[in-house]
């Protein structure tokens, strides 16, 4: 196996299907990264039996083959080559020859016999546009849970209806929701499609993804390895779905009602910060939502207090509530406008705290488009 490659082209996509592995793998064969050298160029892929990555660049093959070498290790090495063409070698003993300039390295290779077989997807496909859809997971994937004991909350729920894929993610403590367009084409169905994905992959997706055209979506196989593939150019990453029931929280989004607060997103973050600051780790920061504005008010340890009022406009009575501050200021950078609306909700509960809703606002008295709607539950205030 021989092959001459492009520095700068290599190292990116090395460093695109190492993203994906674990930092630790129990199995040291699947840290490898799989390299095929062959008429159409260079193929490289890594999988970790959950999740892969692949994708096809130039290359000038002068002996075609297949190896496979530490993934991080080559991702290290060619992200600080100089700046000269690469040239990978094979020799009779299974050796890997890297020389770039007058850099030189000598690779173990890995057995490839023993790397499983990539997976290859070829359910029913969509198209959403990639800003959209990047935009979308970093206003949805943060609400995930991070505990594994509960692995359907681990995950965002992509749900496919008619001509709209939504992004649905919940903690038990709040649910984001965002929603953008999809396109079927002339396959479109009217039956509901819909994936749990594992929020870190879905992260890494719409990093790498963000700055595309379109991105193809697919689904494909049945029982416990249902898969996912998300498709841009030369790049391609699978994912395997989570199992399990995500919970009918959609349901919890209200009606719209009147009673609601407007403020300036970015006045209320800053605010929030400060205050917070002499909060007791997890402890609610409590909000009063009134006719002047919107204060707020925190006690910590060592005597230590802070106050601080915002300019709002409330529609409805005067509310008094406490927040988790950092679940606050998560959907106030997810909102993405100028003013936010905080919306009180009411239960039929009378012992249980109504959650608020939180939505983009353009203007003081207007609106946002309602594609993204954050639910966050409210905590006891115990004064």
């Amino acid at each position: 196996m021989k092959f001459h490659v492009n520095r700068d082209v290599f190292s990116e996509a090395v460093s695109f299907v190492v993203k994906l592995l674990p930092q630790r793998n129990p199995q040291p064969i699947l840290a490898g990264v799989l390299i095929e050298a062959g008429e159409q160029g260079l193929t490289l892929a890594a999988f970790d039996y959950e999740a892969s990555a692949r994708t096809t660049i130039e290359a000038t093959v002068d002996e075609p083959g297949t190896i496979l070498v530490h993934g991080r290790l080559l991702s290290d090495i060619a992200s600080r080559l100089p700046n000269a063409p690469i040239q990978i070698t094979v020799d009779d003993d299974g050796g890997i020859l890297l020389t770039c300039g007058s850099a030189r390295f000598t690779l173990a290779s890995m057995p490839v016999q023993e790397y499983p077989a990539i997976p290859e997807v070829t359910g029913e496909s969509g198209l959403v546009p990639a800003d959209e859809f990047a935009t979308a997971i970093a206003q949805v994937a943060f609400a995930a849970s991070r505990d594994d004991v509960t692995p359907v909350l681990t995950g965002v729920q992509l749900e496919v209806t008619g001509t709209q894929l939504s992004l649905v993610a919940t903690d038990r403590y709040r649910v984001a929701l965002r929603e953008i367009p999809w396109d079927g084409g002339a396959a479109a169905s009217d039956e509901p499609t819909s994936a749990l994905v594992p929020a870190r992959t879905l992260q890494e997706v719409g990093k790498t993804f963000a700055h595309g055209g379109d991105i193809s979506i697919a689904f494909s196989g049945s029982g416990d390895r249902e898969i996912i593939a998300f498709s841009s150019g030369n790049k391609t990453v699978t994912s395997l779905l989570i199992k399990g029931n995500f919970p009918p929280v959609r349901r919890l989004f209200p009606a719209q009602t009147e009673h609601h607060s407007v403020v300036n997103t970015a006045e209320l973050a800053e605010a929030v910060r400060r205050v917070a600051l002499v909060l007791d780790r997890s402890a609610p920061l409590r909000f009063t939502f009134g006719s002047e504005g919107v204060s707020m008010d925190a006690s910590g340890t060592e005597q230590a207090r802070a106050t601080e009022s915002v300019d709002a406009t409330l529609v409805g009575d005067e509310v008094t509530l406490g927040l988790n501050p950092q679940y606050l200021l998560e959907s106030l950078g997810a909102v993405r406008s100028e003013f936010t609306r905080i919306t009180f909700t009411s239960s039929d509960n009378a012992n249980k705290l109504s959650p608020v809703l939180v939505t983009p606002q353009t203007s003081v008295d207007k609106g946002g488009e309602g594609s993204f709607k954050y639910l966050l539950q409210p905590n006891l205030l115990l004064r």
